[in-house]
């Protein structure tokens, strides 16, 4: 079964330049606890309500912090067109549970989560929260 079977498709970006306040107001407005960040049409980073309590809350920044200062830029994806079972087991070897997809021009077009592919095939996603689970990795927050 290939990534862009079981993504979301209706997928929020936000800009670099935004404010941690107004992301993290778009977060709790739709349920979403991950956003691309895009700038100029292309892909920039990423951003997590987890980054914005580690890196911005807890260092003692404020609301008006750009998204730039506290975003992950090291951006991991996965294309559309990628096996699940892979793409799973990508995601538990770089200890993350959500990926922005791309088609082959490298334009976002959706995002998926381990929990997508659990309700796919339970096995899949075991594969992936074994290492997702597992302490540090290259996203550690510390």
């Amino acid at each position: 079964m290939q990534v862009a079977q079981i993504m979301t498709k209706n997928v929020h970006i936000v800009s670099p330049d935004d404010s941690v306040a107004a992301v993290a107001r778009h977060m709790a407005d739709n349920d979403i606890g991950f956003l691309p960040v895009g700038q100029n049409d292309r892909l920039v980073g990423t951003i997590t309500d987890r980054d914005i309590v580690v890196r911005c809350v807890a260092d003692g920044r404020d609301g008006d912090t750009a998204v730039a200062e506290v975003m992950s830029a090291d951006v991991k994806y996965c294309f559309e067109d990628e096996e699940i079972g892979d793409v799973a087991r990508n995601m538990g070897d770089i200890q993350v549970r959500r990926l922005p997809v791309l088609n082959r021009d490298k334009r976002l077009v959706g995002v998926v989560s381990l929990a997508d592919a659990a309700r796919r095939d339970p096995s899949l996603a075991g594969a992936g929260l074994q290492g997702v689970t597992a302490p540090g990795g290259a996203h550690n927050q510390e």
